[in-house]
């Protein structure tokens, strides 16, 4: 048992040393410097890039960086797609040139596999900047939150210290 526990504590502490060096390469702790850096890289990333709506579901990446291969060098294609694999039809192609986005935008409304693209210039994600949209009400839920306000009476009509009491519409129920 106690040879058993001292494998575990050895493979442990591998694996720390290991999980050590990774992060060491790979640069996981970063200062305010290095994160700005990021932003700035991801904003001259997306300066090269066209956002590419409406594509078919059954197009490669190739077909598509072949087809805006006349833009200019393409340097990524992306397409997006859902949790379960299938694409969600819209994709992000990448180029090495920041004038190629031009030639790529006047592509907007071309032909691909018989669907008529949309293309635009990507946008930079910033963020914390989601609008924010309030639940809408629902007229089969009833009334939830704070009641319209209501002046007072002027005189009670039920007398002092009498609240009204309203029942319920009735609705049969066979279970009551």
């Amino acid at each position: 048992m106690k040879k058993r526990l001292k494998e575990m504590e050895d493979e442990a502490a591998a694996l720390r040393e290991m999980q050590a060096k990774v992060e060491k390469e790979m640069g996981s702790v970063q200062d305010t410097a290095t994160a700005a850096a990021t932003q700035n890289n991801k904003e001259e990333v997306d300066a090269r890039s066209v956002f590419v709506g409406n594509v078919d579901y059954a197009c490669t990446p190739e077909e598509v960086q072949q087809h805006f291969q006349s833009c200019g060098t393409v340097n990524r294609v992306t397409i997006r797609t859902d949790k379960f694999g299938q694409p969600k039809g819209y994709a992000y192609v990448e180029f090495l040139e920041v004038e190629a986005v031009q030639e790529a935008l006047s592509l907007n409304e071309s032909e691909l596999h018989g669907r008529q693209l949309k293309v635009t210039a990507k946008r930079t994600n910033i963020p914390g900047m989601k609008q924010y949209r309030p639940r809408r009400p629902n007229p089969y839920m009833g009334f939830r939150g704070r009641p319209p306000y209501a002046p007072p009476f002027a005189y009670a009509p039920f007398g002092y210290g009498k609240v009204p009491s309203f029942r319920m519409a009735m609705r049969y129920s066979p279970y009551y």
